[in-house]
């Protein structure tokens, strides 16, 4: 998946908080554990569960999710 972000940080999914509109997730990296809260539907879209690896994306104002 091709981005203009430059700040992605590897982990993986520690722990999954789900909502009826959005879902917390929890992503251990080297660095430390980093939480994003993302939609329910996002949630569903990347299949996420427990253990996925992942990378955080990190902008000024938030930090998305992408799965590779």
């Amino acid at each position: 998946m091709a981005t203009s972000l430059r700040n992605h940080v590897k982990g993986k999914v520690k722990e999954i908080v789900p909502g009826p509109a959005v879902c917390e997730v929890e992503i251990e990296t080297s660095a430390g554990t980093l939480s994003s809260v993302i939609t329910a539907r996002s949630l569903q879209e990347l299949g996420l569960k427990v253990g996925d690896e992942v990378r955080a994306v990190v902008k000024s104002t938030e930090v998305g999710i992408e799965k590779p």
